[in-house]
């Protein structure tokens, strides 16, 4: 796409040359991003298979669910109240995400739901991603990606080891647009040999996934209000929405948490386990830090719920 010409004329006046500035179509170098990243789960090795648990006949679906983690983020205690950087952030979500599997009930299927801004930063330059606001990073985005890889591939198989089915999700946010992508091809292309593993790779930021006549939605929350979900996902996922008859939709993004029924659906808005840095102290947000596992039965939806928060770790 042109955004300027530079043109260069003779003493006669004649036109001799000229320079076109140029940038990259923003479709042409997307279609190219998602290429590359295709081409790189090409080549990730395989995991094998993990022995299963006890075959299990359970109508129960686990939900859990991490959202607002920012992996790469540094907040300092004497602004926002607690610490949190690359180490204190792989320690509070593992340990926090055991927590949550020991506590929740016996269930046949497990739903892994990262519901976005996972990552703090989505490119070596810690600013966020549309607007290039400047963001308190830790350190390297490589080691930030080391980080969050090395806590998915966990939680991923701590819920194998638990369940027979696990779903899951990998949820594009405000602050990781770019890698919720190559985290969704990276993913879905290490655990190719895995039967028990499926992971969303909705091209949309809208996820949904059906346990019998219980439907479960997701939306980071950026880009529609919780109280447009509702109509959007009948609309979006009309067959889907005929079929269940207990229906949710899991939000993130506002680092508090808040629900509320509509008609036909309820929005489940989740908190952070994430410290609060510098732009939320400065802008008054607080916020009880927690994470929740939410049981659904097949018929009969939500039967129970297990919270954690970063005190109860220790």
């Amino acid at each position: 796409m042109v955004r300027g010409v530079s043109s260069y004329y003779n003493k006669e006046g004649e036109l001799s040359g000229q320079w076109v500035k140029s940038r990259a179509d923003d479709q042409a170098r997307e279609q190219i991003i998602r290429e590359a990243f295709a081409a790189m789960a090409d080549q990730l090795p395989r995991l094998e298979p993990i022995a299963a648990p006890d075959p299990l006949a359970s109508p129960l679906c686990n939900l859990f669910t991490l959202t607002d983690s920012h992996v790469g983020m540094l907040a300092w205690r004497r602004e926002g109240g607690e610490d949190w950087d690359l180490k204190i952030a792989e320690d509070v979500l593992t340990r926090s995400f055991e927590h949550m599997v020991v506590a929740a009930p016996r269930a046949r299927v497990a739903v892994v739901n990262q519901l976005g801004d996972f990552l703090h930063q989505d490119s070596m330059s810690p600013v966020t991603p549309t607007h290039g606001h400047i963001l308190d990073s830790d350190t390297r985005f490589s080691k930030i990606v080391a980080v969050a890889l090395r806590i998915l591939r966990r939680v991923i198989d701590r819920a194998l080891e638990t369940h027979d089915e696990v779903h899951v999700i990998l949820a594009e946010g405000n602050h990781d647009i770019v890698s919720s992508l190559w985290l969704r091809h990276m993913f879905k292309a290490l655990y190719e040999r895995e039967p028990r593993v499926t992971v969303n790779d909705s091209e949309l930021p809208y996820y949904v996934y059906r346990h019998g006549r219980t439907m479960l939605a997701f939306h980071h929350g950026h880009i529609k209000k919780n109280e447009a979900l509702p109509l959007f996902f009948a609309a979006q996922f009309s067959e889907m929405w005929g079929a269940t008859a207990k229906r949710y939709v899991h939000v993130g993004h506002r680092h508090h948490v808040d629900e509320k029924e509509h008609p036909g659906m309820k929005v489940v808005q989740h908190s952070t386990l994430a410290a609060r840095d510098a732009y939320a102290a400065r802008g008054g947000w607080t916020t009880e830090r927690q994470a929740l596992a939410i049981t659904y039965h097949e018929e009969h939806g939500e039967v129970a719920r297990n919270t954690v928060t970063p005190g109860m770790l220790g």
